[in-house]
């Protein structure tokens, strides 16, 4: 049943308490495409300024179709899940090519994009379009769960059917853009996941979860992720003005970004440089050699956990013909340092070269 009190009192909350956004001043799909995309998995205060450096680079959607691959991955360097880089820009591709530059512009033809699921979906139709479609993200799961005592888990079939159908419900038609941005707002600011302050909550009065003193058991999400652990010796091999860099491969974490020569170990990291591969076929070739085993750098993944150290090695610029066989012959690359900056890299391999200035 619809609870209109429900609708408008987020709407009435909304217009007092909404962020200033810059995708929220606008009906362009492209730049709400833009946000969403880069908002998935994200808070507002670490993608604004990613927002904002593409938006600049890429003023419309032909600029980000035809720009180079490594350019957006070096953009996007620093926000994780990259796959969401590399499917934005194969998007933009599709939509030039498939679109004429356009976007489609109802839901169900959104949902076709590359990397556009149904949220991201009915974000871009009632915010660009004012298609009357529910969006449903953490925020929205967790203020419907609260207030009407949902306990379904969000994680299951069932459970994201339920959800999607008490969303569309409650969905205001007159102004579903508005509302829309609404629940989600009132999700980030007022009913956060941890500690909401129910005392000063309008909804508070009809919130099924403050009157049976559920809040912290309400949204239900029984899926556990299940964490592997994962050990990374890198080389940061050096000779002359030359590092040896390698893009990193489909089917793993990082993909198409780059990195540094691996091995790549079970259970531990390697306190023996004497262990590494490398090692045994350059040693007379090493002019230097650094590492310290204590220094471990700590990555933590949705799904992983990298525990990873570095261990630098300084060739003999003699022996710089001999490296670069074996770099060819190991499908990486020799690059300068300034190359090496404009690459797009994963943040634990930022987080080492910053501690090597």
């Amino acid at each position: 049943m619809k609870n209109r009190h429900f609708a408008s009192t987020l709407l009435h909350w909304y217009a007092k308490h909404k962020r200033d956004l810059p995708w929220r001043n606008t009906h362009n799909p492209y730049i709400i495409w833009l946000s969403e995309i880069i908002l998935q998995q994200t808070r507002v205060a670490q993608g604004l300024p990613y927002f904002e450096k593409f938006l600049e680079k890429f003023p419309k959607i032909s600029d980000l179709a035809s720009a180079p691959s490594d350019e957006v991955m070096r953009l996007w360097q620093g926000l994780g899940y990259y796959s969401r880089a590399r499917n934005l820009h194969q998007c933009a591709k599709d939509i030039m090519t498939m679109h004429n530059g356009e976007f489609p512009n109802t839901y169900k033809e959104l949902l076709k994009l590359k990397g556009v699921g149904s949220y991201t979906a009915a974000a871009i139709a009632s915010f660009a379009f004012g298609e009357a479609v529910a969006v449903l993200d953490g925020n929205v799961f967790r203020v419907l769960g609260r207030y009407f005592g949902v306990s379904e888990d969000i994680s299951s079939g069932q459970g994201k059917r339920a959800f999607e159908a008490l969303a569309n419900e409650q969905l205001s038609n007159e102004n579903p853009a508005e509302y829309n941005q609404a629940i989600m707002e009132f999700g980030a600011l007022q009913c956060t996941p941890k500690n909401p302050d129910c005392t000063s909550c309008s909804l508070q009065e009809g919130c099924f979860a403050f009157k049976e003193n559920l809040v912290r058991d309400l949204p239900v999400k029984l899926g556990k992720v299940k964490v592997k652990t994962r050990y990374f010796n890198y080389l940061y091999i050096r000779c002359g003005s030359q590092i040896v860099v390698r893009q990193r491969p489909a089917g793993d974490i990082w993909q198409g970004l780059y990195d540094f020569p691996l091995e790549e170990t079970e259970g531990a990291l390697l306190q023996d440089i004497e262990e590494l591969t490398f090692f045994g076929q350059f040693e007379s070739k090493i002019e230097k050699i650094e590492f310290e085993p204590e220094s471990t750098y700590k990555h933590i993944l949705t799904h992983q956990r990298i525990f990873a150290n570095f261990v630098t090695f300084v060739i003999q610029e003699k022996y710089l013909s001999k490296l670069d066989q074996w770099v060819n012959e190991s499908g990486m690359e020799l690059v300068s340092a300034d190359k090496l900056e404009s690459l797009g890299k994963p943040k634990l391999i930022v987080k080492f070269l910053t501690d090597e200035k």
